[in-house]
């Protein structure tokens, strides 16, 4: 294999050590299996720390501990985070029963987290119980397969109890994908679940490559008009259209991302480009040839340029589209037409079109966990005890208890209340507030984020109530990096971490979550950028036009520009 990569007679450069890594590991398995069996480190080593993100495993370990434990002469605590393979995020009462009981009893914080991938995570496993919590969720058919790494990760679909058939059509689609993009090695099965190797099996990638993908990859099934998965931060997006009710084909969108790299103005947050219109029996062509066409052409040199968004701008959205019609074997039809009005989950009670009744649960930054006096995690397991429907993560970390009787309505309820699961008091802007993980777990995390945004809130209510807008709210994001996990770069008020106690502080999204926001200032603190805010919020208060949400207003006030074309307005 040739160690530059050429592409369309363009010569990217030499391959990133990453392709390396990916070529010699057989498949994933590298020397994984080996490397479990070492008690000398909590950690994996060499390329290991690297494979085992494609088994949906992160190596990590607690900041907060880490000085402390150097003073000691100790290696830092290392532990795994591990994320969960849930298509469309549902899950019965009874897997939600077994996650409960690993998190309590094999976890170092014993929480479970729900995330922006529309999934749980689990946070602090030792290495001894690594390979128990992937024979746990085996046994209750769940996987981490392909939910980190150059792959297609976790498939989203919106979120969307009330029209109950067309969601249940749109979640077997995105089922249907995940299988599809998965990795087809037996790597997971014979590392974590003791699986047989087979005598002359051949490992085989037909779609994903023996090299996988340049860079990770984000796929989303949604339903028009809740964009709750924020289609503009994924590489390849299913809009679903329905005639009478049911679901006909789907509009595609290619090129959503949103990381970028501070200082590094070749790298941006980027809008996805509408490529057309398929009918339902070509989507699992269209998947694999948008995937495929990345696999080939993405960049392998530059892993900061290797996303989707990228190879899109290098190459021509008319030329990549071009090459997914020849794969796929198919021309798109005209884009059908769709609209995107909000992007919140509808917290509280709604009742679907089948009788059935659904209740959204406001889970503040996804953390489940018993907090005094408001036991969160055992009040969802005290409902998943007598709940008869399932339950459904939403992207944007809440929990929807779903599918529930009439006679059973009243008994949830009382449960959520009991164990402050319902608070009347929470504000809008709450609901409408969502951060990433960031300290004390997350190795990348250049700022708080989770354990920075409730206080935050409080602070922007008080501003809010100050200008007589207390029923108002504001689309807020906290990132505390700018990988983009929080999706801080599709908010009105987005605060990227810069530094502790520093952001970069963006606005001018909007509330349908179609508008990247521009950087307005930079590397402040959270007090300066309260400052900014209120005297932002005052001037919106008595200047904007009526039911002007706050990212139009900041454009059309001319307060910061709009970012039309990614790169060329983001930076101008």
């Amino acid at each position: 294999m040739s160690d530059k990569q050429v592409v369309l007679g363009t010569e990217l450069g030499p391959l990133a050590d990453n392709e390396r890594l990916k070529r010699e590991s057989n498949f994933l398995r590298g020397t994984i299996e080996q490397d479990l069996q070492d008690r000398v480190t909590g950690g994996f080593t060499a390329d290991n720390f690297q494979l085992i993100r494609f088994h949906g495993m992160y190596q990590q370990d607690d900041r907060d501990i880490r000085a402390e434990r150097q003073k000691q002469k100790l290696e830092p605590l290392q532990n795994v985070m591990l994320r969960a393979r849930m298509p469309g995020g549902i899950i019965s009462p009874e897997q939600w029963l077994a996650i409960d009981k690993f998190a309590t009893e094999h976890t170092m914080y014993g929480s479970i987290r729900l995330t922006t991938r529309q999934t749980f995570q689990f946070h602090g496993v030792l290495k001894p119980n690594i390979k128990l919590m992937h024979q746990t969720l085996n046994k209750i058919g769940i996987d981490s397969i392909a939910t980190a790494g150059d792959v297609n990760r976790n498939v989203l679909c919106t979120t969307n109890p009330v029209e109950s058939e067309l969601h249940q059509e749109a979640y077997e689609w995105a089922k249907k994908i995940s299988e599809h993009l998965l990795p087809k090695t037996r790597a997971y099965a014979e590392i974590w679940l003791d699986g047989e190797k087979v005598e002359g099996h051949q490992d085989e990638e037909p779609i994903l490559g023996s090299n996988y993908l340049p860079r990770k990859f984000k796929t989303t099934v949604v339903i028009p008009p809740q964009n709750d998965v924020d289609v503009h931060a994924n590489d390849l997006n299913f809009i679903a259209i329905a005639d009478n009710g049911k679901l006909v084909g789907f509009n595609v969108l290619v090129g959503g991302g949103l990381a970028m790299t501070h200082g590094d103005t070749a790298t941006y947050p980027r809008k996805a480009d509408d490529l057309g219109f398929v009918a339902l029996d070509k989507t699992l062509d269209v998947a694999a040839a948008v995937v495929t066409t990345q696999r080939d052409w993405g960049n392998r040199s530059n892993r900061k340029n290797a996303k989707t968004k990228y190879t899109l701008d290098r190459v021509g959205t008319d030329v990549f589209k071009a090459e997914v019609e020849k794969r796929a074997g198919i021309t798109f039809e005209a884009v059908r037409p769709y609209e995107f009005t909000d992007r919140g989950d509808r917290i509280g009670w709604a009742e679907g079109i089948d009788g059935k009744h659904h209740l959204a649960l406001f889970i503040e930054n996804g953390r489940l966990l018993d907090y005094p006096g408001k036991p969160l995690k055992s009040g969802v397991a005290e409902i998943a005890k007598i709940h008869k429907g399932d339950f459904r993560m939403t992207a944007n970390q809440n929990l929807i208890v779903a599918g529930v009787s009439k006679s059973n309505k009243a008994k949830i309820e009382k449960i959520a209340r009991e164990y402050g699961l319902i608070d009347d008091g929470v504000s809008e802007q709450r609901k409408n507030s969502m951060a990433c993980v960031a300290f004390p777990t997350c190795p990348l995390a250049m700022a708080e984020a989770e354990r920075f945004l409730p206080q935050f809130v409080t602070d922007v209510e008080d501003i809010l109530e100050k200008h007589d807008l207390e029923g108002e709210h504001i689309i807020l994001r906290v990132t505390g990096c700018p990988n983009g996990c929080g999706r801080a770069m599709l908010a009105e008020i987005g605060l990227v971490g810069k530094a502790p106690g520093r952001y970069n502080l963006h606005l001018g999204g909007n509330r349908e979550g179609t508008r990247v926001p521009k950087m307005y200032k930079e590397n402040i603190t959270d007090a300066q950028i309260l400052e900014e805010i209120d005297a932002l919020v005052g001037r919106w208060a008595t200047e904007r036009n009526d039911g002007e949400g706050f990212g139009d207003f900041v454009i059309r006030a001319g307060i910061i520009a709009e970012v039309k074309v990614s790169k060329r307005d983001f930076y101008a």
